[in-house]
């Protein structure tokens, strides 16, 4: 059985909040008054050797006045920018099961953390007031526009770690990208492919937990 974690970390999307980035880029695409693949093209192709502007948004290499003038430029076009970002960012839905796992944990005393490729905009929406567990369950927060280092780089698992104040191979955490679950392994961290919620039990039981 593996040892039980100190610190737990999950996590965001299509963990605990589901999103759609064909929902993001239809309605985008509604404000802008073009098509859904072209807004996908400006904002999530690579260009050359340039990662895609949506990456490099969550990087945190690009801000907001950034992202809209290039899809300004890109697109030829000029929509309201408060209206477009409003439009990219509603397309989560909580995933019931998996949060009563985060509460059940919480109200036990563990100790958690969100780690996640995000951006300002999704995070300032999820975080809102639209889903309170997410304000009220979490102990630390590693956000890669924040870290300046996106899953699976090393940096910010190791980040991650240090915010824990514990050993790497203390640190659980699940996230639904193979990649990204691989690149915790390699830094030493205990880390399991997010499928479902019965699965994440069953992870966790396999620790001690639940």
């Amino acid at each position: 059985m593996p040892a039980t974690p100190a610190f737990f970390y999950f996590d965001l999307g299509n963990v605990l909040l589901s999103f759609s980035h064909e929902r993001m880029c239809q309605q985008m695409a509604e404000v802008a008054g073009v098509s859904a693949e072209l807004v996908r093209h400006a904002l999530f192709e690579a260009k050359g050797s340039a990662r895609s502007v949506q990456w490099r948004f969550e990087r945190g290499d690009l801000n907001v006045l950034a992202v809209y003038d290039h899809f300004c430029e890109t697109l030829g076009v000029e929509p309201n920018r408060e209206e477009l970002f409003a439009a990219g960012r509603d397309i989560f839905e909580v995933i019931e099961e998996s949060v009563a796992i985060v509460e059940q944990l919480a109200a036990s005393g563990r100790r958690l953390g969100i780690m996640s490729n995000t951006n300002t905009l999704d995070w300032e929406f999820v975080t809102s007031g639209r889903y309170p567990f997410l304000n009220n369950s979490f102990e630390q927060y590693v956000l890669s526009f924040e870290v300046r280092s996106m899953k699976p780089e090393p940096a910010i698992y190791e980040h991650a770690a240090k915010l824990a104040g514990v050993e790497p191979g203390q640190v659980f955490f699940t996230d639904d990208r193979q990649e990204n679950v691989d690149g915790a392994l390699a830094v030493g961290l205990d880390a399991t492919l997010f499928v479902d919620a019965a699965k994440l039990r069953a992870d966790l039981a396999a620790r001690g937990v639940l």
